[in-house]
């Protein structure tokens, strides 16, 4: 588990990203790595084991982009405040609130390890120009 939420980090960070699930790298494992303060001097990866919220409050809608839909940004409304229970890399349980951007990264991460991607909060429209979009990219790319 070290070793995969290590080489997680350094994917994330390359990508770059705020915020990685191992589903997205086919691993079927319940760890989110994040760290919303990547524009801050010092890095902070938080390596998240079987996260869960445990409760929410507070609405904040934020732009959001995916590692996993390149060329894709949504609007998603999520709760502002969260409360989340996770286990750390030695197995330990910690409980902490998160919010703002920590608390959406959190939540966008989550919503990978239940399989849903950014692109299932689309709307109809929205969801098909990605498609098509998508498409294009992909016969441009070979």
């Amino acid at each position: 588990m070290k070793r995969l939420a290590k080489d997680m980090i350094e994917t994330m960070y390359a990508a770059p990203g705020v915020g990685l699930a191992a589903p997205q790298i086919g691993v079927n494992v319940r760890m989110v790595i994040v760290d919303a303060f990547v524009q801050s001097e010092e890095r902070d990866p938080k390596v998240m084991l079987n996260p869960e919220i445990l409760s929410s409050s507070g609405s904040i809608a934020f732009e959001e982009g995916c590692l996993s839909l390149p060329e894709l940004t949504l609007e998603v409304d999520r709760p502002r405040i969260i409360e989340v229970k996770y286990q750390d890399l030695e197995g330990s349980e910690i409980k902490i609130m998160a919010q703002d951007l920590f608390a959406v990264v959190i939540q966008h991460e989550i919503d990978h390890l239940e399989g849903r991607l950014l692109l299932d909060r689309a709307s109809l429209v929205k969801r098909d120009m990605y498609r098509r979009k998508a498409r294009k990219m992909k016969a441009q790319a070979t």
